[in-house]
């Protein structure tokens, strides 16, 4: 009888370790398996129903403290759904001094997309996996826009430093219009 109690009470120790350590396990497979995946070559606007036509390149340009800008600005209503570009897993949730409300997902090759000046969230938390195109928050001017039109601050940053993103945007479009194309000249269309 001792045998099996203690075989019983170790296999309950065993399920109830396994249930709490299964969403780290899980969260950790998942961020190798997103350092492992190629870094996206084209991406989708990240706040909703805007062109990629209505895009500014605005990296590079000069800022306070003699800072450049890292990213790209859309401009958008206040309270525009913010979506993110990558599937991924949230890494922050929180305010800084510059981006004001910011989330943080780490992406496909390890990428980290940054979503600055933010009006508020949505119901997202760090920890969290998303999907492509997932409500991160809306678009507003906290942080250092304020006094600005509300935008989007939209970055992405590998081990080398900030890129820029407009480029990728861009290429979302012309895959769009290439696929298009191809749908339209194929035989019997």
């Amino acid at each position: 009888m001792r045998i099996f109690l203690r075989a019983l009470v170790v296999a309950v120790i065993l399920i109830l370790g396994y249930a709490l350590l299964q969403p780290t396990i899980e969260r950790a497979l998942y961020t190798m398996r997103l350092a492992s995946m190629p870094k996206p070559t084209a991406l989708p606007v990240p706040v909703d129903g805007v062109a990629v036509r209505a895009l500014r390149d605005t990296w590079g340009g000069a800022r306070s403290e003699g800072r450049k800008h890292e990213g790209i600005d859309i401009f958008a209503k206040r309270g525009t759904p913010v979506l993110s570009s990558t599937e991924g897993i949230v890494a922050q949730v929180g305010t800084n001094r510059l981006g004001g409300l910011v989330v943080w997902v780490i992406g496909p090759g390890g990428q980290r997309h940054y979503y600055a000046h933010l009006d508020r969230y949505s119901d997202v938390e760090a920890g969290m996996r998303i999907e492509t195109g997932r409500v991160l928050g809306y678009v507003g001017n906290t942080g250092n826009a304020k006094g600005t039109p509300p935008h989007l601050h939209y970055g992405i940053y590998e081990t080398g430093g900030a890129i820029n993103p407009y480029p990728l945007l861009r290429a979302e479009q012309a895959a769009d219009t290439t696929a298009k194309e191809s749908a339209s000249a194929a035989p019997g269309r």
